[in-house]
Formats: C-alpha cells, structure tokens, sequence
C-alpha cells in the first residue's frame, strides 16, 4: 500500500542535485579563500577566537589547546584536532609571506617535521593579523549566528591590508582548486594606490609596481611569460630555482645551497641527491650536509675531478632546486567562486575597504552626534542651572525628574546664544528646543564637580571639537575623493610599518625578452682575485683622491685555507659599463662570454663570489686574461673590422679577428694554442692598423706595428713579439694613442708616463728598449697601458687596498726614469694591478676634491708625497735593440 506522503523521484536527480549543494557548500563555506580578507572560513574563525581572547602583541602567548578549543566550541564544530594544523600554517615563516600568527614553541620544519602537540605549543596574533581586524567593532562588516546561534561570527574581517596578494592561498573544492602566489607587501601597497590614482591602468603599468611572486623561502624566478600570463589571466606557471654558490674551500669545489623553491621539503630534497648519487647519476658528489639553522645551508662535496657548474645544471635538471609553481587565482566574490586577474583582485579588494571605510565613518558619525547631543543638554542645563538643581531636588524619583526636563524648554535665539548648533532635530519644536530623553538622562547623571567654570569651558571646548569633528565626518561620506585617500594612507601606514624589502629574484628566461632594455647602461669597476672570486661596483663608490694617498678600502680578499696557501689578492681590475661583454680567456687558451650586468654586484668591500658561479669552467682552469667588448646602442659588438691581440708570457703574440668568437658557447671554445709551461699575459682590442708595445717585467718594452702580425685563426699559436732575457718575462701589452702616452707602474708604488714617441719602432721579436729604469726602490714592472691626460686611474694592492687618482696629478717623464710615488703602501704590500676608469658624467660629479686629513680611511696631509719629486734617470744606461 503507497504512503502519501512519498514520491517516486528519479535517483539521478537526487544525486545530480544533493551533489551540487554540497559541491557549493564546499566552495562557498569550507576550501576557497575570500577576495576580501584572503581567509578560508576555518582561518577567520581562529584569527577571530584569538580575538576574542585578546591575543594580541605584546600580550602573553597562549596555549595552542585552549585557542583551538575556544575555535572548535564556539565557530567551527569540526574538531580541535583538524583546527590545529591550520593554525600551525598560519605561523610558519616559510609558509607565508607575512605570518598572521606569532608561535612560541615547535611549530614544525621547512623540512617536514611535524609541529609538537597543541598542549606544548603557544601562539598569539602578530601585528598584521590583527590589523585585518582592524575596526571591526566599528560596524564595519556584517556578524551572522554561529553554529548554535549562541554567538555571532562576522562574515568577513575589515582587513586593513590586502592578504590574499601577500600571503596566497590555497584550497581545493569540488571541480575547482585555488592556488595563489604570494606577493612583497610594499609592491602591492603601491600597486594598489596606482590603481586608486589611474582606475584605467594596464596590467603592464601594474607590473611596474608589482613584479611578480615574492615567496618566503627566498629562490629565483626564471622567465616573465608566467608572470604576465597569471597576472592578466588569473592562471600561469613559473619555473622557480633555488639558490646555490660555488665555493672553493683550497682543496676541493663545494656547491652550497642557501635557497630552495618554495613548498619543496628540504629533507627530501637532500634524500633525492643521496639517491641519484647512489644511482650513479650524479657520481661527482663526493658527500652532501645540511647545515641549516634558521637560514637554509646544504653543502654538497665534489670529487676533485669534477666541474662544479656541470653538476649544478644537473642538479636542477634531476631535483626539486629547479620545480614549477602553477597560479590559479580562483576566490569567492559576492558568494561566487571566480577567477581573478591581478586588477581584478585588487579592485575588490579596494571596493571593499570603501565600504569598511564608509560603514566606519557612519558608525563614527553616529557615536559623535550622540555625544554632541548630550553635550547640548549638559550646556543649556549649566545656564541655568539653580532651576535644573531646584527640579530635581523637587522630584519624587529619577522618573519625574527626567520628566520634568524634557518638558522644560529654550527659545532657539536663547540656544543659539550659547553656542548650540542648531541642525533640525526633532527636539525643535514650535520655535522652542526641548530636551531629548537622552539628554534628560545624562542631565540627571551631572556630577557635582562639572559645575564649576574650568568644567564648563572644558564641556564647550569638547562641543565644538565634536562639531568639527561631525563636519568632516560628513565630508568623508560626501566625497569619494577622500575615501579613496583614506585608504591610500592607511595602507601607507601599514607598509611602512611592516614592509620588508623582496626575497625572490625575478630572472629572464633564456631568449624571453631583451633584458638589456631593463638595466642601466651604467659604469662599474669589475675586480677578479688570484682564487677566482669576482664581483662589480658601482664607480661612484670610490671617490676620487690626490696622487699619494693611501687609498679607500676596495675589496676584502679571503684568507688563504692553509698556512702554506698564499692568500688571497686581487689579480685583474678593470672598468666596464653594465651592458658591455666580458671575454674570459682563461690559462689553458679557452675563452668563455658573459655580460657585465651578470656579475654579481657588491659593495665596495665586498669579496666577491667564485667565478665558477658564473662560467662554466673546467677543473684545471683559471682565468688568465680578461677582455671588455663594448656593446654599442645599435649595431653588432662583433666588428669584422676590430681583432683580438693576445700576448703569452713567453712573448708570443697573436692576433684573430673579433667575428671568430661571436657564438661562444656556454661551455666556451678555443681561443689560442699555449705550450705547456707558457701562459696567457694579456688580451687586448685592435683595429689592425694600430702600433703594439710589449712591456716586461725588468722594464723593456718593443714597440712594433701591428700590420707586421698578420691575423690568423683561434687554433693558431701565433709568432714572436719580443724576445726576453733569461728571468725576464712579458707582464704588459698595450696599444699606442695618438693622443695618449705611456703609464708605466712598479711593484713598490711609482709610476710615470712618457710620450710614445720616445720609443723606437722596431721590428716583431726584438729584446727592446728600456722603458723604466728598475731598481730596489722602484721593484719590478707591475703593468703598463695608455692614458690620456684626462683619465683617472684605479690602482689595487696585493692587500686589496685601492686608490683613485688622476693621471694628470702624473707628471711626464723619460722612458728610463724611475717616476714618482703614486701611492703609499704599507710593510710588504706591492701594487697587484692599474685600470683606467671609465669617467662619466656622474661619476665626474659625484667626485670630491683630493683628500683632507680628516678621514680615518685616509692619508693625511703629511703622508702625501709631492708631487714635485725628482725624476731620477741615469745617463749612462744603454738601449738594448734587436
């Protein structure tokens, strides 16, 4: 027999339909964060139980157990045991950008470990998690019933900062998931207000405010076109790189990890390399260490054999230090998920803190004219205040006497003569004003010591603040101009406050765009010490100094790793702008590219960083020469009319045309054929027609014509340039200037420049002419080139002590005399090289007058030699020719 009261429904009906409810009410109510606040359900409701404890800075942590029992009790019925590791995420560094919660106690690894019991564990709100609540008694967002309908819950926080950009955010729903970047906190605050100040701006303008991803853990971004994609889309995906160094500690490579990729667990990062070692994929690892303390350290041991950049590449070709990171911007707005650009999520984001702004200003409004309501009252109550004290000492009760004020009534004319701003309430009636029953009330409440004069001027002071106060609150609400200015301020507040500077690196992928239209075509000074550390500096770090001085300190050089090891000095220093190219010719004849911008830039006393962080170098290679290219604005560096010149110690020269090494390859090519036992000295440009001198380390120098070497190819070994005599070896080449002349400087600090015409031309392949006159007191030749009388000079010690000075402060001398002081130098220091500095416009502004006696860095006055020191020649010497 069929009951009434039961219909026969199709079950796919009921499935297709009991599914979509719960499909929404798992996409609305539990996985996807607001746009609003950037916050799941789950996470606002501890961030609010956390509130309602008062868990703010600087207030004592709390016990984990008892924020999630009060979270699970009150809001979020689900359990403290599923609340727990949700509030744990909320405090991990590494896992947010920002943290909204303070932890104290074990809250977890980057490596996995898991947080310690919610019994162990205390936690409060940082000061970013709680100014999301920021106001929110204020009337600022809407509260519905819990659970239980015992408490109220708000349906969003005010969040006074944007933290679904800053802090990401992820959540998997039915058929849909959520996975957001974080972002630098003052980026997004100053892409917020362009966007206030240009509601048409571009995502293109955006990303000039907002570049992309800042992850916690630090790493590289490798390529835009992900970041262009999720920015515009709402989805994109990004290559994220860690952060490794190579390092040589005198006996073997290291490759030292600082940063890995965001979400990858750095245990099993280490597990995977010990496995592919094992798995004989990476068998130049000899052994792997994590170090780490609260900044991340692996250390990986390479067999001797091995070439550290090769092992790199592998690495992040077989591991998780190269991985990818997929952004689906998908969050909840106006109760439907959707799939956000980066305009659109800041528009919300502004449109919402308009209304908290708004819903502020009327609930500050409204308090303000409440207490202007009652202070009206209490100002024409102390006017005649014997009849206000007379009726109520007549009154039976508090009920009559505020009965009897409510019938009292002023004339409008009397009001307005003491100062009462009139506005139409409805207490005017008929010409007359008549007490409110919320004035009545607070006249009945007057205590005693508000009669006298000093109160009374007080109450009229506080009235017309009050008014002043409700005139602006007015304007607030009348002007969207200056709600919108109130919200660039107050997040102006907040960057200020709590902004830290970017972690991740934001790189070009290979062949995305020109990354040379992104970087200033400035002037830096590039040093290579003797172990193969390199970096740049910026040429206004140093400032310009008279000849003598002592110098500015220009580089710390490492101590050497063993006693026996000699330590550390500057080997090559030159100037070069940011866009030009660096030829790296090594000592077994190879030559390798790079652009200046890549070197890693450093303060002036920085160490610099391995160049095998930088080339691709083998094992058994060092850096011998180094070549700058300038790039020019239009046109192609790689001139068929302009060779490389190249000098060996031994005296061979050889020349090939600079078109030869257009397409180095990563892992370099052949550049000159060197014998065993002779290495490379120096690399310098030509054009062919020009004159070469060839200066030796006792002060010979042949001066021949380029014309007479003809140009061959790189696998060639070349011909005779000079001849040396037995110890002597070739320490300088250098090309004659017309208008230049020539600087020739001593190991022990002196130098001079003599006009090139007073060296004979002669052929290729002669002993030379004397070009310094060498002695103990000069020490041998260090280095020779041309200088104009314009040019300033940057000299490097062997202790890495560097100066600046002009080559005019060096007077012109003859080829055979010793010179004068270029600069002081201390027990057992010599001068290691000289660079001319490339002298811009800037730079030439930025420098000072020579040096005062007045800095600690500093020679003083009295340790400046003259400069009208003697030039010393001797007569009798003779030229030494072919």
């Amino acid at each position: 027999m069929d009951e009434p009261n039961i219909k026969s429904i199709p079950v796919e009906e009921e499935l297709k339909g009991s599914f979509l409810d719960y499909s929404m009410s798992v996409i609305i109510s539990r996985a996807l964060p607001d746009v609003r606040d950037g916050l799941k359900p789950s996470q606002r409701r501890i961030l609010y139980a956390m509130h309602e404890l008062s868990l703010y800075p600087p207030k004592k942590h709390m016990k984990c157990a008892k924020i999630c029992g009060d979270t699970s009790g009150n809001y979020h019925p689900h359990g403290e045991a599923v609340i727990y590791p949700t509030l744990v995420n909320m405090a991990q560094p590494w896992g947010m950008r920002d943290p909204l919660v303070d932890p104290q106690g074990n809250f977890g690894s980057v490596e996995g470990d898991p947080p310690a019991a919610m019994r162990y564990t205390e936690a409060r709100l940082t000061h970013l998690g709680g100014h999301l609540m920021d106001d929110m008694e204020k009337d600022t967002v809407d509260f519905v019933p819990n659970y239980d309908e015992r408490l109220t819950e708000p349906v969003v926080f005010p969040a006074a900062f944007p933290n679904l950009l800053i802090n990401g955010g992820t959540g998997i729903a039915v058929g849909m998931a959520t996975n957001m970047a974080p972002h630098n906190l003052i980026e997004v605050v100053n892409g917020i207000c362009a966007q206030i100040d240009n509601p048409n701006i571009t995502i293109d303008e955006l990303r000039e405010h907002i570049l992309g991803p800042d992850f916690p853990t630090g790493c590289t971004i490798r390529g835009m076109t992900g970041i262009r994609d999720y920015l515009e889309t709402g989805r994109g995906s990004m290559r994220i790189r860690g952060h490794a160094e190579i390092f040589d500690n005198g006996s073997r490579e290291q490759i030292i990890l600082t940063a890995i990729p965001y979400g990858v667990n750095r245990a099993e990062l280490c597990k995977r390399i010990g496995e592919l070692v094992a798995e004989k994929v990476l068998p130049e690892i000899s052994a792997i260490r994590d170090e780490s303390d609260e900044n991340t350290r692996v250390v990986i041991d390479l067999k001797r054999e091995a070439r550290a950049q090769v092992v790199l590449n592998n690495l992040y070709k077989h591991t998780a230090l190269e991985t990818s990171f997929s952004v689906n911007m998908l969050a909840i707005d106006n109760r439907r998920p959707r799939l956000l650009s980066l305009k659109d999520a800041i528009s919300c984001y502004i449109e919402h803190r308009r209304e908290i702004i708004i819903r502020r200003t009327r609930y500050l409004l409204r308090q303000a004219e409440i207490e202007a309501e009652k202070l009206e009252g209490l100002l024409l109550a102390i006017s005649r205040l014997d009849e206000f004290i007379q009726m109520i000492r007549e009154s039976g009760s508090r009920d009559e006497a505020e009965a009897k004020i409510r019938a009292y009534s002023f004339t409008v004319e009397a009001a307005q003569a003491l100062g009462i701003l009139i506005r139409g309430q409805p207490s005017v009636r008929d010409g007359r004003y008549y007490f409110t029953e919320v004035q009545s009330k607070h006249i009945v409440e007057l205590r005693l010591y508000q009669l006298t004069a000093l109160e009374r001027d007080k109450v009229k002071r506080n009235y017309d603040d009050l008014l002043a106060t409700i005139e602006d609150l007015m304007d607030i609400l009348a002007k969207e101009s200056r709600v919108l200015t109130i919200i660039k301020d107050e997040l102006g507040v907040i960057k200020n406050k709590y902004g830290t500077p970017r972690l991740t690196q934001i790189v070009a992928a290979e062949g995305e765009i020109n990354i040379t239209d992104l970087i200033a075509n400035a002037p830096n000074i590039v040093t290579i010490t003797h172990r193969g550390f390199i970096k740049r500096t910026s040429t206004l770090e140093y400032r310009l100094q008279g000849r003598g001085g002592k110098g500015l300190k220009g580089m710390e050089t490492r101590e050497a790793a063993t006693e026996e090891d000699k330590a550390d000095f500057v080997e090559h220093l030159f100037t070069a702008s940011a866009h030009d190219y660096l030829m790296f010719f090594t000592n077994t004849g190879r030559v390798y590219t790079e652009r200046v911008y890549v070197v890693p830039e450093m303060g002036r006393t920085g160490k610099g960083r391995s160049i095998k962080n930088l080339l691709n170098l083998r094992a058994e290679e060092k850096i011998a020469a180094v070549l700058r290219i300038e790039a020019p604005e239009d046109g192609d560096p790689w001139s068929e009319d302009q060779f490389v010149f190249f000098a060996t110690k031994d005296g061979t020269v050889k020349k090939t045309a600079l078109v030869g090494f257009k397409n180095i390859r990563k892992d370099g090519i052949n550049a000159v054929n060197i014998e065993e036992g002779n290495e490379l000295i120096q690399v310098i440009l030509t054009n062919g027609e020009k004159q070469i001198c060839l200066i030796t380390r006792n002060g010979m120098c042949v001066r021949c014509k380029e014309s007479d070497i003809r140009a061959m190819g790189r696998g060639a070994m070349g011909v005779m340039g000079i001849r040396p005599s037995e110890g002597d070896y070739v320490v300088s080449l250098t090309a004659e200037d017309e208008s230049a002349q020539l600087l020739v400087v001593s190991e022990n600090g002196l130098g001079k420049r003599t006009p090139f015409d007073e060296y004979r031309l002669t052929n290729r392949g002669a002993k030379g002419v004397k070009t310094m006159n060498v002695t103990d007191k000069t020490g041998k030749v260090v280095a020779a080139l041309a200088v104009g009388e314009t040019d300033e000079l940057m000299l490097m010690t062997s202790k890495g002590q560097s100066v600046r000075i002009r080559v005019g402060d060096i007077r012109e001398t003859g080829r055979n005399a010793q010179g004068v002081k270029l600069m002081n130098l201390a027990a057992g220091e010599t001068i290691q090289d000289v660079a001319t500095v490339i002298a811009d416009e800037e730079a030439v502004a930025a420098a000072v007058a020579p040096v005062e006696a007045d800095s600690a860095e500093e020679v003083s006055s009295d340790e400046v030699v003259s400069t009208e020191e003697p030039e010393i020649e001797e007569s009798g010497a003779e030229d030494e020719t072919e």
